[in-house]
Parts: structure tokens; sequence; C-alpha cells
């Protein structure tokens, strides 16, 4: 039984070939997931942005709504419907404060430890010896 060297040939030859085609298929299949991903991560980019701008637009009409609501005609109106009896701001009402109101409050409440006149209190101290 002496092997032909043609059928050495034919079988790293059909070797060589399925290896090609299992590669090739891979590389396929790999190339439609990869698509497939693109097309499902496109999909949920869409529908976040058409809730983006839904929620933009209701955020849009609860702005304009508030506004319409703060107009001061509109003010005077509900005082006058309901009864309320409430009388109109005027600039007497108003104190404006010209400096920064954080640094102010922190100075007021702070006032006695920087004086340049408070003595420091005065601290003693006890040697105690003990037996």
């Amino acid at each position: 039984m002496k092997r032909n060297d043609t059928h050495a040939f034919v079988n790293q030859l059909l070797v060589c070939l399925l290896v090609t085609i299992c590669c090739g298929g891979s590389i396929g299949l790999g190339t439609v997931w990869m698509r497939l991903q693109i097309s499902v991560t496109a999909n949920a980019n869409r529908s976040l942005a058409t809730h983006l701008a839904e929620v933009e637009r209701q955020i849009a009409e609860t702005t304009a709504l508030i506004a319409s609501e703060q107009d001061l005609d509109v003010l005077r109106r509900r005082n006058a419907e309901w009864h309320l009896g409430l009388a109109p701001v005027t600039e007497a009402q108003v104190a404006r404060v010209p400096d920064d109101p954080v640094l102010r409050l922190a100075a007021l409440r702070n006032r006695d430890l920087f004086r340049p006149d408070a003595a420091a209190p005065a601290i003693s101290f006890r040697v105690a010896l003990g037996n």
C-alpha cells in the first residue's frame, strides 16, 4: 500500500479550503453582527433624541405658562377675583443690599472675634504634682 503524493496534496488543499471558508464565514458573521449593533444603537439614539425633544417642548410650555401667570396684570386680576386683599409692592418696601449678603452676615456673626480692643481670654496653667 503505497500512498500516492497526489492524495496528500488533495488532503492539504481540502484542509486549507475548509479553513479559508471558516475564516471567511466568521468574518462575514462578525460584519453582520456589527451592522446589527450599529442599527440597534442608531435606533436607541433616535428614540432618545425624540424623548429629549419632547421633554424640552414640555419645559418650554411650562416656562411660558409660569411667565404668563407671573404677569402683573394677571396677578392683579387674581387678587381681585379671589378677594385676597394683597397690596402691590412699592419701592419703599424693598430694601436693597449693596454688598455680598454672605460676607455681610459672616462679618456680623464674627464681629466680636476680631475686634482690636477685645482682650484675649486669660489662660492659666497649674502644675499638679502627684505622688
